[in-house]
């Protein structure tokens, strides 16, 4: 199973905007109780579609909803989804009575098929539909007609801090937009939590009389020397420079190859914005070419393992904290799991996080991390509206809201936090000492995280980083980060302008749901015997050839329409 660290993220705000941002909102909350008393932002009482005061509904109104249980979320107290300290949360709190329609085991993508059964047999969907997951489902979803204009809704009922989130990237709209209206409320994700930085074993470099590289040349220096000097001192010619895997694809999420051609200018396997405002696939580029020729001629060196092209992520990943590679390049959380199992296999090893290096012309170039991932989807025939956002509202004015105290230590005492009798508040590294174990109750809402305001939590580790002392405990918490993760998120930030995000986030095309598997089957075969020296790089040209003609162009044409539709 792929692991994936996930945090709490938020936008940097300055002092005087959060002052009018959070206007009549928060105040201190006792942290025995979930949620204390803060009031939701949402407006003025005669907003509401029901009576509502002091911060709530004065009679409970009902959303209704479904959603997959994963396999690791868990409950406690005899507690499930239907029936927890969060849905007790959302009544006591906010007068909001959640009641599911039916829940599922998210395995073998059962939540998305009880979705699309619910569609195809016309069965009446629930007031809300929250989705991470296919695209194609969304869109199906939306275009069904059950579904209002999300986006009028927010406009009207989002408060400050909300929409403050959602405009950091307005982008994140894309996806759910029909003839001019948002259809969907994006979920929103932490800005460049699966952006690169490169991690190399600074005793080697130490041992070697090297230098942390800036550029390909001291790069590909750095690299021989990793591969042919010996640097595990065992005798033997066992090592690589560098650790990489391309079985998936050559731009991916752990010890990745995109930020070799980004060098040059490329990034495979996505859609790029070109300078006359059109997108184009990153991996039929004329750029692509030196990136090939450098790892064709890394291949060659041994710089990268012959096995590379057949290892995923985790494989080769496996590579460097074994002791057998130099370098790896990563997301900034990849200090937290798996690189902790280098000191393990190799007591003595230390690595460092350093930025990307620049390609001959001074370009460097990797990945961007997409801030949303799926929807909330709101039945036309909701009774209540602004329930999800009396509901959304308070999350983001308190959960997200570095400034707000009401989830000081965490959603809800017994669960994700505890207070030991000497006043010391317990989290997950203290679970055996919370009564049943700690829980993650905050999984356990709507839209899976609680509420998610994308920049700030890399923007304040990258101030911490700067000697920042921390102003509140939000920042409090993220200064006992591990020294290097905090490290690696300040290089993520100084190199952000080298960020190359997919520009293409709607639904598959026509032609790349009939044409999609054979052009990617295509592109991997090509590209990798170029890489393994069973094809000269000049082949590329002739893939590019064929791509364009056996269903390139269309896909192209297709791709282009839907970005004017955006524009």
């Amino acid at each position: 199973m792929i692991k994936k660290m996930k945090f709490s993220a938020m936008a940097v705000l300055s002092t005087a905007m959060l002052a009018g941002l959070l206007t009549g909102c928060g105040g201190n909350a006792d942290k025995e109780n979930a949620g204390g008393e803060d009031k939701p932002a949402a407006g003025e009482d005669s907003m509401y579609s029901a009576p509502f005061e002091n911060g709530k509904y004065t009679t409970p109104v009902t959303i209704t909803t479904v959603f997959p249980i994963a396999s690791s979320l868990k409950f406690k107290n005899g507690e499930n989804i239907e029936n927890n300290v969060h849905t007790k949360w959302a009544k006591d709190t906010l007068g909001i009575d959640i009641k599911y329609l039916w829940t599922v085991s998210d395995q073998n993508n059962a939540y998305e098929t009880k979705l699309r059964l619910m569609l195809t047999s016309g069965e009446k969907m629930p007031d809300i539909i929250s989705f991470r997951g296919s695209p194609s489902l969304i869109s199906d979803l939306i275009d069904s007609g059950q579904f209002t204009d999300a986006g009028e809704l927010f406009d009207k009922y989002a408060s400050d801090v909300y929409k403050q989130a959602m405009a950091e990237e307005p982008s994140v709209w894309n996806p759910y937009m029909r003839d001019g209206k948002r259809m969907g409320i994006p979920i929103l994700e932490n800005a460049y939590n699966n952006d690169p930085v490169m991690y190399i074993r600074e005793d080697w470099l130490k041992k070697l009389n090297l230098k942390a590289p800036t550029n390909l040349a001291e790069l590909e220096t750095v690299l021989d020397a990793f591969t042919n000097q010996d640097p595990d001192g065992n005798g033997k010619k066992d090592t690589t420079g560098l650790a990489v895997g391309f079985k998936n694809n050559l731009n991916t999420w752990m010890s990745e190859a995109g930020w070799i051609f980004g060098m040059f200018g490329a990034m495979p396997n996505q859609w790029n914005k070109t300078a006359d405002n059109t997108l184009a696939y990153g991996s039929v580029q004329p750029e692509m070419k030196q990136g090939l020729a450098t790892m064709q001629k890394w291949m060659k060196e041994g710089y990268i393992s012959s096995e590379s092209g057949l290892y995923d992520e985790n494989k080769a990943t496996e590579a460097f904290t074994a002791g057998k590679s130099g370098i790896i390049v990563g997301p900034y959380w990849m200090t937290g799991w798996p690189l902790p199992d280098l000191q393990k296999n190799v007591p003595d090893a230390e690595y460092k996080a350093y930025p990307l290096p620049a390609g001959p012309d001074g370009k460097v170039g990797r990945h961007g991390t997409k801030i949303a991932s799926g929807a909330v989807l709101i039945n036309k025939d909701m009774e209540h509206k602004d329930a999800f956002f009396v509901y959304q509202n308070y999350l983001f004015d308190n959960w997200a809201n570095p400034e707000s105290t009401t989830f000081v230590d965490g959603f809800a005492k017994g669960y994700d936090y505890d207070i030991a009798p000497d006043g010391t508040v317990l989290k997950e590294q203290d679970s055996d000492k919370i009564p049943g174990g700690w829980v993650d109750a905050i999984r356990y809402t709507l839209t899976y995280d609680g509420a998610i305001i994308p920049n700030l939590m890399m923007n304040t580790l990258a101030k911490l980083a700067g000697g920042a002392e921390p102003s509140n405990q939000y920042e409090k918490n993220l200064s006992e980060r591990i020294p290097e993760q905090i490290k690696a998120a300040k290089i993520i930030i100084d190199q952000k302008d080298s960020v190359m995000p997919e520009m293409f986030t709607g639904t598959p095309t026509e032609t790349q749901l009939s044409r999609g598997d054979m052009l990617e089957k295509l592109e991997k075969e090509v590209l990798n015997k170029i890489i393994y020296d069973k094809a000269p790089v000049d082949e590329f040209d002739t893939f590019v050839e064929k791509w364009k003609t056996t269903g390139g162009d269309k896909v192209t044409e297709e791709v282009n329409e839907w970005y004017q539709s955006i524009q």
